[in-house]
Formats: structure tokens, sequence, C-alpha cells
């Protein structure tokens, strides 16, 4: 999971106490403590059937993770002396913030690097080949001779195939060998 409870509620506190007063920001750390209280309450009850409802755990972490921030806030008005909560003045906000949309941002790089390897993957193909015996005697001298696999040396046929206007496949004459292009994408 890459959010916590814990980041969850500091981005969500930052959002909500933004030009808050102190006397509002008390209010929210009281109601915090409320919600504390009764998600503790319904984990200790007994368990009822209730197919729709949060997880009262998952619940009672994020009430937790929210009183937390909220006393963080608080704590900060009253070292500062603000009459507002500013969180650009917030530096221990600003630098959760950044290492959050560092997180943010890493996450979607790698989720974008995921989507084009699966991209890639769906291109690939993995054919089995049966060669009549005249030809793969050909392949199999053709490969011995530079020290390919009949796999290495069909592959690097197939990558050099091109196609002309009217249908016509051809193969440019080459040499096989271990060419750091096609070797490095396979």
């Amino acid at each position: 999971m890459i959010w916590t409870s814990e980041d969850v509620a500091r981005d969500q506190v930052r959002r909500q106490a933004a030009g808050m007063t102190v006397r509002q920001v008390d209010q929210a750390v009281d109601t915090a403590v409320v919600r504390v209280r009764e998600t503790r309450e319904e984990l200790r009850s007994p368990v009822s059937a209730r197919e729709f409802a949060p997880d009262p755990e998952e619940l009672a972490d994020r009430w937790a993770a929210l009183l937390t921030e909220w006393q963080r806030v608080a704590a900060h008005l009253t070292a500062s002396g603000a009459g507002l909560y500013d969180g650009d003045q917030d530096e221990t906000g600003c630098a959760w913030a950044r290492e959050r949309e560092e997180r943010r941002a890493t996450a979607l790089r790698n989720h974008a690097a995921w989507t084009e390897q699966q991209r890639e993957k769906r291109d690939e193909l993995c054919a089995e080949l049966w060669l009549d015996a005249a030809t793969g005697r050909r392949v199999r001298a053709a490969t011995a001779r530079v020290g390919l696999t009949p796999n290495e040396i069909l592959a690097q046929v197939a990558g050099r195939v091109t196609v002309d206007d009217d249908g016509a496949v051809s193969v440019a004459p080459f040499t096989p060998g271990r060419t750091a292009g096609l070797d490095e994408e396979r």
C-alpha cells in the first residue's frame, strides 16, 4: 500500500485546516477525540454482520491518525503564535507533502513503466517452428558456422524481415552474430 493511515490523515488535515482559526482546530481535535473513542468501543463490541460497513479496525486507525495530526496542527499554531493555519508556514507539513508527492510521482512512473512492459509483452511472439529436413540442415549449418542456436539465428532473420507495398517478404543479406541491438531486446 502506498498510503498509510498517517499519510492520508496528514494530507486530509493539511487541506481541511487551511485558513482555520485556533478555536476551529481545537474543535477538530475534540471531534477526533470523540471519534477515536467511538471506534475503539466499536472494536471491543461483538462484531455485527454489516456487509457494507467500513472495517472497524481500519476506521479506528484512520481516526487515531487524524487525531494525531490535528493535535500536531494545534501545537504548531500554539508554537508559532499564528491566528490562522497556513500550510505553507508549516515546515513539517510541507516536508511530508513533498515526500508524499515524490512517492506518488514514483508510483506513477513505476506504473507507466509496468504498463509499457505489458504492452511490449503483448507484442512479443513465441513460435514453435517445424522445418523440413533440407531447410533444417541449412539452418543447422549456418548456426554451426556462427556459433548461434537455431532460435537465435531465426530470430535474427525474422528481425530483418521487410515487406514491400505489394506484400513481398524479403530479408537483405546479413552476417548473423551476437549483435547488441537484437540480443538486448530478447
